[in-house]
């Protein structure tokens, strides 16, 4: 069945967390759009200096959750934390959580969570810096390479996208999670 999956990113994302996924995403058939607050491209982080340029497929004010079957958010340490000040991109976010719809947040991405206030109760990993903010935030973390919470996915770092991509085709595969105390 075909699907389609939104990564939401602006510049400074984490380059193999986005590309990883999509194109994983895209191996099964499926449809993933990079969706950004910006028209245009934005810039990768490749570790340790910038990266490619991506082409962004939709703005923020082109699309809706309904549009989408998952939601993929990708780290570095620029990208969500300017997403998690952008009052679009969070509502974005909050509608995928409304409709029950999966979400998977890698590295630095649950962030963007906390400012969304839809991780408190849920089981979380994600890269140690952020592991206090999501614990403040009410989030029940762990140092393990994915956690999956009833249609929620995260991840800790780079070294883990195996095992998040393969999670989030899982998770998008099941489809909406109807039972989930978001």
């Amino acid at each position: 069945m075909s699907k389609k999956i939104a990564i939401l990113s602006t510049h400074g994302f984490e380059e193999s967390e986005l590309k990883s996924p999509k194109e994983y995403l895209e191996q099964h058939g499926w449809t993933a759009h990079i969706v950004s607050p910006e028209a245009g491209t934005i810039k990768a982080w490749a570790e340790k200096d910038w990266g490619k340029e991506y082409n962004v497929d939709k703005t923020l004010d082109e699309v809706s959750a309904s549009d989408y079957d998952a939601l993929v958010l990708p780290g570095g340490v620029i990208n969500p934390d300017q997403l998690r000040t952008n009052e679009k991109a969070l509502s974005f976010v909050k509608d995928f959580f409304s409709q029950h719809k999966p979400v998977a947040a890698i590295c630095h991405g649950p962030q963007i969570l906390i400012n969304a206030k839809v991780i408190e109760g849920r089981k979380v990993t994600s890269v140690d810096s952020i592991s206090q903010d999501l614990k403040n935030a009410g989030a029940a973390w762990e140092d393990v390479e994915v956690v999956v919470d009833n249609g929620l996915v995260t991840s800790r770092t780079p070294k883990d996208l195996p095992a998040f991509n393969a999670k989030l085709v899982e998770e998008i595969s099941e489809g909406k999670n109807e039972d989930q105390n978001r």
